[in-house]
Formats: structure tokens, C-alpha cells, sequence
């Protein structure tokens, strides 16, 4: 039984706060959206089962969501007509440290932000790889992988999870011994809101230094920014493990974003000897502890306030419309290819690229370890943003859709690769049979192997395994494979 008031009809007095407290985007909360008939706020597990066997018996799907960013919102909205709940596990947020082990528990309604803060606070050396905003929530973030500036050091978040709690379709609650191999492979990278409702993951901490360097470098067109990109394609992905060099374009220049797991004094010769075209020199860097490199800026790497101001800070923000693409890069492109993107960057409603280094740890992990099969070859991955306020949103997604038509030319093919956390739904979306009320296998390979090629089909027959009736399900939700069954 769930406590009634931690359940919220739409006639509810509080129905519209709640399901807005963590939308991040307006364009997902207007008069058209489709909206759930209900929000269930459990504080337990006991309540999340109860949800399940509710919504069965009553023909109601859930969605499941977590409070952190997701792109498209299909955590809490249908882009079709379709009467459903939404489980929203912000109240499920602990966070437990068991400092002789290494490792932590950490509830799905977490943010990264509070992880990184709770794990770091007390022990400066201890740290977890996982994104660069902070309110990103870990449910949705560890669902799909989980990149980050540690990712070349230590991997992706989801290769340091050594087990879960999930309530399945069928309302069971089961950690990794009771939910098997292929379940836990499944739910470790292959999306959210797919196999059931993960309420907690245990995770391996990781070490770092006592104080780590960092810096933001910018480079104009005239200061040779198209040379110094095409060059880091080849340095970034090769560089010693420790150090991360992000690249984000705007505007007619580059900036390149650095989190080095050591001294300055260490970082300036190397520089010097490994990447000597970008003139870094000690009054570029800063020493901090890990902690405080994670409560920088994203796309500057600015101090913005205090770490409980910045990592803990949770909430909505409907300021801006965004929109958001991906591509993976597995071949250098070429300076002159650099002079024609850039170009873009002039035109009515331009937004940005960040570029995030692959290569070190990621390459030595096979392409079927998990579901992310973004591994060895890769280069580095292009988050694509736009973003707008009001009705000016013409410009921007027509930029977006454009310049990434072009991008087609200098990124991965058959398939063209993408991110299922930078979820897009431009690229596909399920249809679902008349007959049987199942989304269809056909239909999910048109975006599933773009996001996770090889690995989609294990994660239908996972799929057909543990959710044949395709309960959890949204517009890019993982098909049951149904053949499996026969």
C-alpha cells in the first residue's frame, strides 16, 4: 500500500509542482504535452513494488524518472496519446559509504553532483567516474553508461557497478545474485526505463591524488584554433590515462578544457612534450582537490559558487529550450574539413559541440563488456547543443539539423554511432503492433543499433525475458525480442 500522499492524480493540488520540479526543459511542458495520470513519490522499495503491481492490474504503464536531465523527457511525458504513471525516485536518495570496502550504495534519485559530494567531502582522495553536470540524475546517467572526464582513467560509471537493486515487471525486488548475469549486463549501459526500475547501484570507488590541475584554454581562428583541434584528435585520445582534454567549439573559437590527476608542476613540462602547439604554460593551471574540479563549470570550467551551492542544488529550469544530438568520431578530420565546420559556427541560430576524448581504459574494454559499444576506435564522442528562449527556437533547430547533416561526412557510418544518455529522438522511434501491444523489434533497430550496434539485439532477448509484455516502455524503450520465447 502506498501512503496517499505520496501518490499525485492531475487533480491533485500539487500534481503541477511535482511534475515539474525536475523538468529542464519547457519545450516538454506545455498546454499539448502528454502528461501521466498520476505521480507515485515512493520513499522505499516496498512502495516502488507496490506501483508495479498497481499499475497491472489497473492497465497503466509506468515511466520511470530519476530528477536528472533527459533530453527528450520521456521519463515523465509521452509524445503519443497513452494513459501512464510515473514513478519519480527523488525521494530515493541515500547515499552510503563503506570507506574499508571502497565501495558505496547510492539510491537512483541521487544527482552526480550529491554522489560526488558525499563520497569526496570527508576523503579528498577518493572520487567515482561519472558526468561533468551535477544535476544529472544517477539513475538515467548510470542506465546509459555514464562518460565523464574520468573515463580514460577509469572507465565509463557503469564498469565500476558491482551490483543492484531492481523491481522488475512482475513487482519483484532482486540485487544481482537474484537477477542474474544477463539482467545486470542489461541494465548496466542499456538505457533507462527499459527492464525495470532500478532503485539502487553499488558502485567501486576509485583513487586520485590529493590535489588534481586543470585548465581552460581558449584559442581564436588567428591563435590557430583550426590547427590545434586538428592535432588533438590525434593527442587527445592517446594521452596518458591521468590526463583528459575536453575541446568545445563556439563561435570562431576552441577552448580546451584539461583535468589532470596530478601536480602543475607536473603538467606544464608535459604539455611541453606532448601537445607544445597550445602554449600551456603554470599560469594556465590551477591545483584543487577532485571535488572541487567536479564543481566547475561544464563548459568553462569556472568556479560558480560554493560546493554545496553547486553540487547540491537541485530543482527545474525552464528558462531555456534546448536540443541536443550525438556522433562518435573514429577517423581524424582533416584541417580543411575544421575550416568548413567552422563556417557553421557564423550561421543565424549557431549553438556549440563538445568533444570528449575516448582512448586510454575505454580501449581495453570489449565492445560487448556492456551495452555501450563505444570503445576501441573511437576517438571521441560530439555532444551537439543548441539551445533558445521563447519562440526563437526556428533558427537554432534548423541550425542544428543542418550542421548535422553535414557532420554525416566526417563521423562513424553503418551505423552512424550515438549516445543513448544525449537521447535523440530524430533518429527513431518505436511502433507499437495492434494486435499484440508490444513495440516492434523492426522498428527499435532503426535507432537501437545507432546507440548500441551489435548489443541490441542481447538487450531485446534480455528484454523478452524479463518484460515479454513490454510494461516499461516509452518512444526508444528496448523491444522484447519475442522469438526468444518460442
Amino acid at each position: 500500500m502506498i501512503p496517499s500522499e505520496l501518490v499525485y492524480g492531475q487533480s491533485s493540488t500539487n500534481f503541477t509542482d511535482v511534475l515539474v520540479s525536475s523538468i529542464k526543459n519547457p519545450k516538454f511542458f506545455t498546454n499539448t504535452t502528454v502528461r501521466p495520470v498520476c505521480i507515485v513519490t515512493p520513499t522505499n522499495s516496498w512502495h516502488v513494488q507496490a506501483a508495479v503491481f498497481c499499475g497491472r492490474w489497473h492497465g497503466v504503464r509506468l515511466r520511470v524518472r530519476s530528477g536528472g536531465h533527459d533530453y527528450e523527457g520521456l521519463s515523465y511525458r509521452s509524445c503519443q496519446p497513452e494513459m501512464f504513471g510515473v514513478v519519480d525516485l527523488t525521494n530515493l536518495r541515500s547515499i552510503s559509504v563503506n570507506q574499508g570496502e571502497s565501495t558505496a550504495w547510492v539510491d537512483s534519485g541521487a544527482t552526480i553532483g550529491e554522489l560526488y559530494y558525499h563520497i569526496a567531502k570527508n576523503n579528498s582522495q577518493v572520487a567515482f567516474p561519472a558526468g561533468e553536470c551535477p544535476s544529472i540524475g544517477v539513475g538515467g546517467h548510470f542506465s546509459g553508461g555514464g562518460i565523464g572526464m574520468l573515463m580514460r582513467k577509469y572507465g565509463l560509471s557503469v564498469d565500476r557497478i558491482v551490483d543492484a537493486k531492481v523491481v522488475t515487471a512482475n513487482g519483484e525486488l532482486l540485487d544481482r545474485a537474484g537477477m542474474g548475469e544477463d539482467l545486470f549486463w542489461a541494465i548496466r549501459g542499456g538505457g533507462g526505463g527499459n527492464f525495470g526500475i532500478v532503485l539502487s547501484w553499488k558502485i567501486q570507488l576509485v583513487r586520485v591524488p590529493p590535489q588534481v590541475a586543470v585548465f581552460s584554454i581558449p584559442k581564436t581562428l588567428e591563435e590557430g584554433a583550426i590547427e590545434l583541434l586538428t592535432k588533438w584528435q590525434y593527442i587527445g585520445p592517446s594521452l596518458p590515462n591521468d590526463l583528459t582534454i575536453r575541446a568545445k567549439v563556439q563561435g570562431q573559437q576552441a577552448v580546451f578544457l584539461a583535468v589532470y590527476l596530478g601536480t602543475c608542476s607536473s603538467l606544464v613540462p608535459m604539455m611541453d612534450r606532448l601537445f607544445p602547439e597550445l602554449n600551456m604554460t603554470s599560469a594556465d593551471c590551477r591545483s584543487m582537490t577532485w571535488l572541487e574540479s567536479v564543481a566547475l563549470s561544464y563548459g568553462s570550467l569556472a568556479k560558480t559558487g560554493t560546493l554545496e551551492e553547486v553540487l547540491l542544488a537541485r530543482g527545474s529550469s525552464l528558462s531555456y529550450y534546448t536540443k541536443i544530438k550525438s556522433d562518435y568520431v573514429q577517423r581524424p578530420i582533416a584541417s580543411c574539413s575544421w575550416k568548413n565546420i567552422f563556417a557553421w559556427f557564423k550561421k543565424d541560430g549557431a549553438g556549440y559541440i563538445m568533444l570528449e576524448p575516448h582512448g586510454g581504459f575505454m580501449r581495453t574494454v570489449s565492445a560487448v563488456a556492456t551495452p555501450y559499444p563505444h570503445r576501441k576506435g573511437v576517438l571521441y564522442v560530439i555532444q551537439y547543443i543548441t539551445f533558445w528562449q521563447g519562440d526563437g527556437g526556428k533558427a537554432p533547430t534548423s541550425w542544428l539539423a543542418s550542421f548535422y547533416d553535414f557532420m554525416g561526412n566526417y563521423v562513424s557510418q553503418n551505423p552512424r554511432q550515438a549516445y543513448v544518455n544525449f537521447r535523440d529522438l530524430d533518429i527513431g522511434q518505436n511502433t507499437v503492433g495492434s494486435e499484440n501491444d508490444v513495440s516492434s523489434f523492426q522498428s527499435g533497430q532503426v535507432w537501437g543499433e545507432r546507440y548500441f550496434m551489435g548489443n541490441y539485439r542481447r538487450l531485446a532477448a534480455v528484454k523478452a525475458a524479463v518484460d515479454p509484455n513490454d510494461y516499461f516502455r516509452n518512444e526508444q524503450s528496448i523491444p522484447p525480442l519475442r522469438q526468444q520465447l518460442e
